[in-house]
């Protein structure tokens, strides 16, 4: 019976291990100290972002954005999706780096740029006059398989709550993020999914 135990503990700890395909990594703003600042400055989110997995440069990717208002979906854009582009020769590699550049323009507009190894993609969404907006790299802390979509990031506003304002809160509260508005009545936010075939 004791030994039954900790086989049982190897198996559990075993699959958790082999169920993630992918790791995804970010580094926020920049290691330049004036360049750093110049972003804060200007209030716009930078992201180096790694996707780490066995030749994950061999297969294809969907980027999905859903705009989400009071609460309620509103539209579903697909930003790219490789399988409907030719492949070209490149070596194997089991890293995918990208960079997201994010900030609300005074139109006012969500302006992201999502930069791929050899191309880069510019998209706009319909905001509010707020400086609240944050970038959040949500794919961190998830368990990415291929073939299963996930929320890579996250472009919200925060949960208000008297005078306090939180971003932090709503990431780590295990809520389903397309439920973040109707939960925390935060009034717009937009998410990133991503799936690798």
């Amino acid at each position: 019976m004791n030994r039954i135990k900790p086989f049982l503990i190897l198996l559990f700890l075993t699959s958790l291990t082999y169920s993630q395909d992918v790791k995804m990594s970010t580094e926020y703003s920049s290691e330049n100290q004036d360049t750093s600042d110049l972003l804060q400055f200007e209030n716009i989110d930078f992201y180096k972002v790694k996707f780490i997995g066995k030749d994950i440069s061999e297969k294809n990717y969907v980027l999905i954005a859903k705009e989400i208002w009071d609460g309620k979906l509103k539209s579903t854009d697909t930003i790219i999706d490789t399988s409907k582009y030719p492949k070209t020769s490149e070596s194997k590699s089991d890293t995918l780096k990208l960079k997201v550049i994010a900030k609300r323009t005074f139109e006012p507009k969500l302006k992201l740029w999502f930069r791929f190894p050899k191309f880069g993609i510019n998209k706009k969404y319909d905001a509010i006059m707020s400086d609240d907006y944050s970038l959040r790299d949500t794919g961190i802390s998830e368990s990415i398989e291929y073939g299963k979509n996930f929320y890579a990031f996250t472009y919200m506003l925060p949960y208000e709550k008297g005078d306090y304002k939180y971003w932090c809160a709503v990431e780590d509260s295990g809520k389903d993020i397309e439920n973040w508005g109707k939960e925390f009545g935060i009034k717009h936010y937009v998410i990133f999914e991503m799936k690798f075939d």
